[in-house]
């Protein structure tokens, strides 16, 4: 979605281990997590943002604003560090995706060559709206798009058709595989929303090896978290609370 780096939306826009073993925590249900968080307060941040596609680098991670569909509206970024930062989004219900406000860590590995990918995740996110709160895995040459969707809420749904329900990386997903006509994309929906919890990313990415579906010559570029939002009229507010990727 950045010029540089695209994810998902600047794509569109413009543009091993076996499987037995799932490391994962418990993932806490959305049930009593969802929560309005306030909006960026101006001048008390570290970085704070509401250009188009403003950036931030910091610790190793760099932070986007992102707002690449069109139609969007007014949006912010407010932000300490890649684990500690918030989003107020302005957009109109109108259809098409908004915005990918996100934290991307760089992995720049082959995939035969990774031993370990994991990652944690702990976020607030409103109880109306459209939106879904996820990972946007990226090859070195974009020319896949792995989605792993934590949460989402209100009229959403990934791109192709839906293959199987699989339990990954201490999750249950519904897969679906699909492409946006630049890329394939291979979107791993949550069958039960999440706030917070851990994710063992390395049996998923094997799994599509498994599949045919790219080759295990794959190098993993970008691991990006954020909220994918279509609707928050009236003004909607994200914040992520924790956000961390580990690889070896």
């Amino acid at each position: 979605m950045t010029e540089s780096k695209p994810t998902r939306g600047a794509r569109a826009g413009r543009a091993r281990r076996k499987l037995t073993t799932l490391l994962a925590v418990p993932a806490v249900g959305l049930g009593t997590a969802l929560a309005f968080v306030a909006a960026p307060a101006h001048g008390a941040a570290a970085w704070e943002s509401c250009e188009q596609y403003g950036e931030w680098e910091s610790g190793g991670y760099t932070l986007y604003n992102n707002i690449w569909g069109e139609g969007a509206g007014a949006q912010c970024v407010s932000a300490e560090s890649a684990s500690d930062w918030s989003v107020h989004a302005e957009h109109p219900d109108t259809g098409g995706i908004k915005s990918y406000p996100n934290a991307k860590r760089v992995v720049n590995t082959p995939l035969s060559q990774l031993a370990s990918l994991t990652s944690k995740y702990e976020v607030q996110v409103p109880a109306s709206g459209a939106y879904n709160t996820s990972y946007d895995i990226w090859d070195t040459d974009y020319d896949y798009e792995v989605m792993l969707w934590v949460n989402k809420t209100g009229a959403v749904g990934p791109i192709g058709e839906r293959v199987t329900t699989m339990e990954l990386g201490g999750h249950t997903w519904d897969v679906h595989k699909g492409s946006n006509g630049q890329n394939e994309v291979f979107s791993f929906i949550r069958t039960e929303n999440s706030a917070a919890g851990r994710v063992d990313v390395l049996p998923v990415l094997d799994w599509i090896t498994e599949q045919g579906w790219w080759s295990a010559d794959e190098t993993i570029g970008d691991v990006q978290f954020g909220y994918e939002i279509t609707a928050s009229p009236g003004g909607a507010d994200f914040a992520t609370k924790d956000f961390s990727v580990s690889h070896g």
